[in-house]
């Protein structure tokens, strides 16, 4: 996608930066690994497990969460909200995000965080997409990389 549609991949680049102003760098992380579970986003996961590990997340938060409902343990209250929130905003096929799940967030974000994390969660998305559909490979990443 750099390559073949250049003027894009820069947007969005800018698009992710701007979005990950304000959030907690594991909160982030968290986010985008979940968002990518739930797109089977091969590429994206491999990307953010890696940066999540990088930025001090252990390996059994990581890997519990794609479970965790049954894990909620492992998380606080505010990451347990941007996660359900999450799932909410990747899976729009019942139509809107439920009232309580977008008011539970909003008891643990203020204003301004919660907009930041909601365009994370959709930058998020938008990645997803580029790359279940471009069948982009994982396994190539390095921590950092694309910061």
């Amino acid at each position: 996608m750099a390559a073949l549609a250049p003027d894009v991949y820069k947007a969005m680049v800018r698009l992710d930066t701007a979005a990950r102003q304000g959030l907690d760098p594991k909160l982030y992380e968290l986010v985008k690994i979940r968002a990518s579970q739930i797109n089977h986003c091969a590429f994206c996961l491999d990307m953010h497990t890696k940066d999540a590990l990088a930025a001090g997340e252990s390996v059994e938060r990581i890997v519990q969460l794609s479970a965790w409902e049954e894990s909620r343990h492992f998380y606080t209250e505010k990451e347990l909200a941007a996660i359900e929130l999450t799932e909410a905003v990747t899976v729009l096929t019942d139509g809107f995000v439920p009232d309580e799940v977008y008011d539970k967030a909003a008891e643990h974000f203020e204003e301004k965080e919660l907009a930041q994390l909601i365009a994370a969660i959709t930058v998020i998305n938008a990645w997803n997409r580029f790359g279940v559909t471009c069948r982009l490979t994982p396994g190539h990443y390095q921590p950092g990389q694309h910061a």
